[in-house]
């Protein structure tokens, strides 16, 4: 399915970054910290974990490609035009992590020229794979993903994401949210992790999923997952995806219309 080398050495580097977020989890919990609010000792923690992993990911593709560019969270800031660009989000959910709740990510992705082609999210805690490659499709342990077929909101769970800012990107997530469940939707959901969010909707489970700001290695993953199990991706005012940081969309692509009548009337001046 995945079998060429881009896809090989990218696997085995989540994999390998994925056991490092495992065992400091394990950590966590056994120092009794993960049932509690995060701590000065518990955000070191993380911080060793985002770092440590950040650091095996990397070492492991550049094992194999020593010329490639890395984009990633902790320490990488080479240059988005590079021919051979990987992106790198050690631990996607980190506040998750942080207080104990199982459900955090690993999230690596190949760029060539500027497009991605393979992308690969680990669910670190339930030891779920989710893959998907340019034209090959997207899978879910070794099952094709596909995203589902509503046409109405009144059938689909919406997931969303909050930024930190709790100022004016705030009040406009709540607007959007509020409006959605003036459209009747089904539901919302908010799970802290976007790469998994992404993951959601190229399954089915969401039909959508909005976030007003995401770094690009919060999605540059899950995008080609939704995309390559059919579904729609743009940004929250429907303008091609950049690789920066940007609002996201994703959507079943039927429900993309709709949707982005809604979140896009919400411009915070920071997005």
């Amino acid at each position: 399915m995945f079998e060429d080398p881009t896809a090989q050495v990218g696997r085995a580097a989540a994999q390998a970054g994925a056991k490092v977020v495992a065992a400091y989890f394990a950590d966590l919990a056994s120092a009794g910290i993960a049932d509690k609010t995060a701590d000065e000792k518990s955000e070191g923690l993380v911080t060793a974990a985002d770092v440590e992993a950040e650091k095996v990911i990397v070492a492991a593709i550049r094992s194999n490609f020593p010329e490639h560019s890395f984009l990633a969270e902790e320490a990488y800031n080479e240059t988005i035009s590079a021919e051979h660009l990987w992106v790198i989000d050690p631990l996607d959910g980190t506040n998750n992590f942080a207080h104990g709740i199982p459900h955090f990510a690993v999230s690596v992705a190949y760029y060539h020229n500027g497009v991605a082609q393979y992308g690969i999210v680990i669910d670190v805690a339930r030891g779920h794979v989710y893959e998907c490659g340019r034209g090959l499709g997207a899978w879910g342990d070794g099952k094709p993903a596909r995203v589902n077929q509503h046409d109405t909101l009144n059938q689909t769970m919406i997931g969303v994401g909050f930024y930190y800012d709790r100022g004016e990107m705030m009040q406009a997530t709540l607007k959007s949210v509020e409006r959605l469940f003036a459209e009747n939707i089904y539901g919302i959901r908010r799970f802290g992790t976007a790469a998994l969010d992404l993951i959601h909707v190229g399954l089915g489970r969401f039909g959508a999923f909005f976030e007003y700001t995401l770094s690009p290695w919060d999605f540059a993953a899950g995008r080609l997952f939704v995309e390559e199990a059919g579904g729609t991706v743009t940004t929250c005012h429907g303008d091609d995806l950049p690789l920066d940081r940007s609002s996201v969309l994703a959507t079943n692509g039927r429900l993309h219309p709709t949707i982005l009548k809604i979140v896009s009337q919400y411009k915070p001046s920071s997005s």
